[in-house]
């Protein structure tokens, strides 16, 4: 005989949502019971048009209370609830009349049902899946307990010690409540710790409350009370308690955030004990050591993490911690260790898991060097991936583009644009953010006028008109018309342009190659920027070395104060160097290194290392990676690139050697 089922829910201004549930549960519930507690939308029609019956109930802070009234109304053999937010699988109706009927025999109360919780935003969300208590016989004196996060599972077990439930196979929910947008149109977070607290006051020892409370307090970041709430909660807890996986994950990631790393390795290789499978354990241990900077236990961990099998619902493990994010960080390992070839393998591998992580593509690119070898970059990329349509371009040029891989971006967009002629695609209105980027790539292409008509067509009152203002500046610049780029910057001005990057912009008026570079320590003057100024001044250095205009771009830095320019002296070294301009990067690093006596950065030291080293000066090479090594010692590129020195010395003393046996005495 079929069982009847009773859809039971609890809403509040739901019209955005609430069609798409009760559409999931169309032909799999005899009834669908709707608790209204103070909606001022269209949630009751809407509800009402799919058959619903609808109860008003005044809302009290207690979401038990609301859950309750529902359950009053309802008159199925079985209880299913959803929140507004979800959606049923369409294979619920088959499953759920076949769970239902099967209890008979079989004798169990209730079903945990698979909840897949999508995270992120919307259209790049990514997912995690968990169990749920969902589905449960229809009997009076099975009621919700709790304030929030109400529970009916305990409460069944307290009036029924040997009821027994079940994992229902084959149906899922849909939970769309943790997308950002959801999570900022409700206020959950506040909400929701004001709820615990008070309930907590109330309830005193309640474990599964402690662990909800401590979620809630992670979520708020205030990871500390997190890691003391959840370890509380996980002290003498019964090891099959159902959340204790996810519950033991919560304190290593809140103890990692609250800046305790041993303390969160401790807890992770414990949690480990009671769960030698769970990846996410594994994974994060691998990032704590990471941390640490103990990098042959990181390894270790993520190599572990990435050889686990499935995981099952109730870890509610975390995306890509089996796949894609611990590639990744296995590449950033290799990269650590000079290793191009394996990091690329790993990086290749977290693309395959998810072809949507673009941390991984940037970091392909990033290896293929695309600012020093255009074409041979853009080579690799089409025979790694296969660039079958417009949009598989424009989201590469996109990359390129952040990756200031100017040329390789512009071909990317032209070729999307060749597949998208004769097709409906559109092409992005005027005076958008795409249009300027396509204008900035067309200057560093020096198609100058292209770039020039893109970037007229944006008005005053357009939000992106200073940043295509700036540009035309430095356009004029770039083809010698400085008055216009006074008149530009005249314009930028009584456009609200702060002073201090005027005093940035304004240097691009000035005649080319005056000024000492790098200036002499000692002398007085020069522009001092702000914060503003100096990602200004570094954006229009780097796009200056794109153009190979190395000259012009030591020019500007000439008349920044000596004293600022040798603070920002290894990022600008780091910009030379990406352009293969050795030798003006080794001038930016001794200055740096010169203003630094004691507090210098290791990797400073390190990349004049490596200038010398491509330089054929192997001995203020070794003397740098040494200096490297004396300051981070923990980093294995420095070791590696200080051995690989000494083999070569000694290959080239071995020939030596051999070249004098053989001459004649």
């Amino acid at each position: 005989m079929e069982k009847r089922i009773s859809l039971c829910m609890v809403v509040k201004d739901e019209a955005k949502y609430l069609g798409r549930c009760l559409r999931s549960v169309q032909g799999s519930v005899h009834e669908v019971i709707v608790v209204d507690t103070g909606s001022t939308d269209a949630t009751r029609e809407i509800a009402e048009a799919f058959g619903a019956r609808v109860k008003s109930f005044a809302w009290n802070d207690d979401f038990s209370a609301a859950r309750n009234a529902s359950l009053e109304e309802a008159t199925g053999d079985w209880i299913l609830f959803l929140d507004a937010d979800e959606e049923l699988s369409p294979a619920g109706n088959q499953v759920l009349q076949r769970l239902t009927a099967g209890a008979e025999p079989e004798g169990y109360e209730g079903c945990f049902v698979k909840i897949v919780n999508h995270l992120g935003s919307e259209g790049q969300s990514e997912t995690c899946p968990d169990l749920v208590f969902r589905l449960f016989r229809r009997r009076p004196d099975y009621r919700f307990r709790g304030a929030i996060h109400e529970q009916i599972a305990d409460v069944i077990l307290e009036r029924n010690p040997r009821a027994k439930f079940k994992v229902a196979e084959g149906i899922e929910i849909a939970h769309y409540g943790y997308l950002d947008e959801r999570v900022k149109e409700k206020d959950k977070k506040k909400r929701n710790l004001v709820l615990i607290e008070r309930e907590l006051r109330r309830a005193g020892d309640d474990r599964l409350l402690r662990y909800h409370y401590g979620v809630e307090l992670f979520r708020a970041e205030r990871y500390a009370e997190a890691a003391q709430e959840l370890t509380q909660a996980a002290a003498g807890i019964d090891p099959n308690s159902i959340y204790l996986p996810k519950l033991l994950r919560y304190v290593v990631m809140s103890r990692q955030n609250a800046g305790q790393p041993e303390q969160a390795l401790e807890a992770a290789v414990l949690a480990l004990r009671f769960f030698p499978d769970y990846a996410d354990l594994y994974y994060y241990a691998g990032l704590i050591c990471l941390d640490l900077k103990s990098y042959g236990r990181a390894q270790e961990f993520l190599e572990k993490a990435s050889s686990m099998p499935e995981q099952p619902a109730q870890y509610a493990s975390f995306p890509g911690v089996r796949g894609f994010r611990c590639f990744y960080h296995l590449a950033l390992l290799a990269e650590t260790y000079l290793d191009e070839e394996l990091a690329l393998k790993y990086y290749l591998a977290a693309l395959q898991d998810n072809s949507a992580f673009t941390a991984a593509l940037e970091a392909i690119l990033r290896i293929l060097r695309p600012q020093q070898e255009p074409d041979y970059a853009r080579a690799c990329l089409n025979k790694i991936f296969l660039l079958e349509n417009a949009q598989a371009r424009q989201k590469m040029a996109d990359v390129c583009f952040r990756q200031n891989a100017y040329h390789l971006a512009l071909l990317y967009w032209e070729e999307a644009d060749a597949l998208n002629e004769g097709t409906s695609a559109h092409t992005a209105p005027e005076g958008t953010e795409y249009w300027l980027r396509r204008a900035i790539c067309l200057i560093q292409d020096e198609r100058f006028l292209e770039a020039l008509k893109i970037l007229t067509v944006f008005p005053p009152e357009n939000s992106l008109y200073p940043l295509a203002k700036v540009n035309m500046l430095f356009t004029y610049r770039l083809v010698g018309k400085v008055r216009k780029v006074r008149s530009a910057l005249a314009e930028l001005r009584l456009a609200g342009l702060t002073e201090d990057s005027a005093k940035v912009l304004s240097l691009l008026s000035l005649p080319e190659g005056e000024g000492k570079f790098p200036p002499d320590p000692s002398r007085k003057g020069g522009i001092v920027p702000d914060p503003d100024g100096i990602e200004l001044l570094s954006q229009i250095v780097c796009r200056l070395l794109a153009l190979n205009r190395p000259r012009l771009a030591a020019s500007i830095l000439a008349r920044i104060e000596p004293g600022t320019l040798a603070r920002q002296g290894l990022n600008l070294a780091r910009m030379f160097l990406a352009y293969g301009f050795r030798i003006k990067a080794e001038y930016l690093l001794q200055h740096y290194l010169a203003g630094k006596p004691d507090g210098a950065s290791a990797e400073a030291y390190f990349l004049l290392g490596e200038i010398y080293r491509e330089t054929d000066r192997f001995a203020e090479a070794e003397g740098s990676y040494r200096q490297a090594l004396a300051r981070d010692p923990s980093q294995p590129k420095y070791w590696l690139r200080l051995e690989s020195l000494y083999v070569s010395h000694q290959q080239e003393l071995g020939k030596l050697s051999e070249q004098r046996s053989v001459a004649p005495s």
